[in-house]
């Protein structure tokens, strides 16, 4: 029997290991904290898929295109959109309740730049959460045996092939935990992304890159490093928390100081723009207004009666109205702060569209992973339906890779290997540099997570420039060439932070032209001040050759149909 490791506990590792024990492998699930404590609990926006009679899949597959500037894998965003609506009949089936109309229908949703309302919530912005429930629930009723409270330390290889993980496993904040290696025939990281990275993120402090920090260390191939999405609209009140795009989708806008609708200024589409674009506006504003947070006014939805629209406000988004109002506002009647936030990682692990990458013996699915499906900026709503659809499609496929004994070469693009640079600053501190102290040559800050975080949040967000990563890059280098102790799970994590911030820095560096998330204020084509037309996303993702098939033609592949529910 096919034996199989699963790292992680969210949609796509928990769907990757029903399909593998569905397929006769021998599972073992190992996850950082409980089951049930994934990223994929805290998704707001819900999932998108082709599932009503007058949606068409070609128009889904544009939209994911077109949001992504035409760096997607063509055939990735093909697989996606076709094989998802599958995925959300088997979600369904597993127990999810998407939320329905009185008539019985799905509620249809509108999300930044989609071109139909096809996004599924459940318990109206608790989508994440009630996915979550539901895979765990039939996870604990399968054979998947389950590992909690393990750190993935590092991959096992033997002869070139990952066969197994070595972890940490049972640390408390009272006592260390065990090592302990576990051996199998496959291993599949769901390990989930890297938001730890930032200063300001949506992300639970679990998402420290352990998974690409892993593939690296061991010499699997990674991309698009480079293109990490920065959510427009986090509450600047308290403790970070998203403020899911459904809201302007259901009408909310994004105003300054003085009242005045700013969007439109960045994006004939304004707050539905590309998330990209409307977070970089927001940034703008944000520093034209001496840095103090833009609102999110969604007094103008819904009703002109206050009540009515506070009641329609709780009902529709039960899970932040529950979090503006513990901060002491009532968006129903007054607008509230928000401020971009780092959010989700579209570059990962190279992978095939069956989530195998460049090292047999192991498979990467959901955030880690670099499919190709999101291109240069995740399509909102995108990223559960990828977990759903390559979670699936690697779990399928396990027991026949390790029978056949065989294993494909990815085509996957790999980031750069990160320049040796000296380890010393360039411009200094944010403190040097505003009282025009000069760092010394050869200085390095003392490293703290901290520190980190501040350093890519100013010189590897938003906006970017050469000087400004190479900063980065100088600091980082500094920092990786000093000796320390890594004990704790805390340590370890705070090791990998460091290798995957050195590797996306490289990636930033080494693109110099601005696109989607990638944004270099030292890029003066035009290019790169203004936005690509859909027709031009479509004209650059076509194939080359005259004779090939149009990639959005329903002719081309039979199974482009309008999928009914």
């Amino acid at each position: 029997m096919t034996s199989a490791i699963v790292v992680g506990s969210g949609i796509a590792g928990l769907l990757t290991a029903l399909h593998a024990v569905e397929h006769g492998c021998r599972v073992t699930l190992v996850t950082k904290d409980v089951l049930e404590h994934a990223n994929t609990r805290f998704a707001q926006g819900g999932i998108a898929g082709v599932m009503f009679d007058d949606d068409r899949a070609d128009d889904h597959v544009r939209d994911t295109l077109v949001a992504g500037s035409g760096l997607n894998d063509p055939d990735a965003v093909r697989v996606l959109v076709h094989e998802g609506p599958e995925r959300i009949r088997e979600l369904i089936a597993l127990g999810v309740a998407f939320d329905r109309d009185d008539a019985g229908g799905f509620v249809k949703g509108l999300e930044a730049a989609h071109s139909y309302p096809r996004i599924l919530h459940a318990g109206g912005d608790a989508t994440g959460t009630a996915i979550e429930k539901a895979l765990v629930a039939r996870l604990r009723a399968s054979d998947v045996a389950v590992v909690e409270h393990a750190f993935l330390v590092d991959l096992l290889l033997t002869d070139g092939r990952v066969t197994g993980v070595e972890l940490i496993v049972g640390e408390t904040d009272a006592a260390a935990g065990r090592r302990e290696s576990l051996e199998a025939d496959a291993v599949v990281l769901a390990t989930g992304g890297a938001g730890e990275l930032y200063a300001h993120s949506t992300n639970p402090e679990v998402a420290t890159g352990d998974g690409i920090a892993a593939a690296i260390r061991a010499g699997a191939a990674v991309a698009d490093l480079e293109f990490f999405q920065f959510h427009p609209t986090v509450l600047a009140v308290g403790e970070s928390f998203l403020v899911s795009e459904a809201v302007r989708g259901e009408g909310a806008a994004l105003i300054d100081e003085h009242g005045r609708r700013f969007a439109f200024d960045a994006h004939p589409d304004g707050e539905l723009a590309p998330r990209d674009v409307v977070a970089r506006a927001i940034a703008r504003q944000m520093e034209a207004q001496g840095g103090r947070p833009v609102q999110l006014d969604a007094t103008r939805i819904h009703s002109e009666d206050a009540e009515e629209r506070a009641a329609f406000l709780a009902r529709r988004f039960p899970t932040i109205d529950r979090a503006v109002r513990e901060r002491g506002l009532d968006w129903a009647r007054e607008p509230i702060p928000v401020t971009p936030a780092a959010h989700y990682l579209m570059g990962g692990v190279s992978t095939d569209l069956f989530g195998r990458t460049t090292l047999p013996g192991l498979y990467a699915v959901g955030e880690v992973a670099r499919t190709g499906v999101h291109g240069a900026n995740r399509l909102a709503s995108n990223s559960l339906l990828e977990g759903a659809v390559f979670g699936a499609r690697a779990g399928d496929v396990i027991a026949e890779d390790a029978a056949s004994g065989s294993w494909p070469t990815s085509a996957s693009p790999a980031s750069p290997a990160p320049e040796q640079r000296s380890p010393v600053t360039k411009r200094g501190s944010a403190r040097q540099i505003a009282t025009g102290e000069r760092a010394n040559p050869g200085e390095v800050p003392a490293f703290s997570r901290a520190a980190l975080q501040d350093l890519l949040w100013d010189d590897a967000a938003l906006v970017r420039d050469d000087a400004g990563l190479g900063h980065a890059a100088s600091v980082i280098a500094g920092w990786r060439a000093q000796e320390r102790t890594r004990d704790s799970e805390h340590d370890f994590e705070d090791e990998n932070l460091l290798l995957v911030a050195e590797h996306l820095v490289a990636a930033a560096l080494a693109r110099r032209e601005s696109v989607g998330a990638h944004f270099r204020s030292d890029d003066t084509a035009e290019s790169a001040q203004t936005p690509r037309s859909r027709d031009a996303i479509a004209l650059h993702a076509a194939p080359a050759a005259a004779s090939a098939p149009d990639p959005w033609s329903a002719a081309a592949d039979p199974s482009k149909e309008p999928v009914a529910c």
